[in-house]
């Protein structure tokens, strides 16, 4: 069975978050989402499950930190090219996110930029020549 990641962010403004996350690509399951959680599909394995504050604290007791200032993760999507790379970071800018709140990565052969959702969560987005990866095994 292929292995899919759930990641789970608070949100502070639940449309405000579907809106960002629709304009970087994702797609809204319905059959998951209501009035206090959006599940935004990023690829057949990939979901984030935006939950505002109250849905979030039925999940745990633990304070929900301020991502604007606080950091517990960064997220890492791969990406086919450099351009895609700039693409997303930029769709994420022009949606009311930060470009870049980490230095861009460029070794030649590995490439990546960063973005902020409208909560602060970052986001990596990264590119790496497939010649340049050692098999592994």
């Amino acid at each position: 069975m292929t292995k899919m990641i759930f990641v789970n962010l608070p949100v502070t403004d639940l449309e405000r978050s579907k809106a960002f996350y629709a304009a970087v690509g994702a797609v809204n399951n319905p059959a998951f989402s209501d009035d206090t959680a959006a599940c935004m599909v990023l690829s057949d394995t990939i979901f984030a499950m935006l939950l505002t504050h109250d849905k979030w604290r039925q999940f745990t007791s633990k304070r929900i930190v301020d991502a604007h200032t606080d950091a517990q993760v960064l997220l890492c999507l791969s990406a086919d090219d450099r351009e895609q790379v700039s693409s997303l970071v930029e769709k994420a800018s022009k949606a009311g996110g930060k470009a870049d709140p980490t230095p861009v990565q460029d070794f030649g052969f590995m490439y990546g930029r960063s973005f902020e959702d409208p909560d602060g969560h970052i986001w990596e987005v990264m590119w790496m020549d497939p010649e340049a990866v050692p098999p592994h095994g």
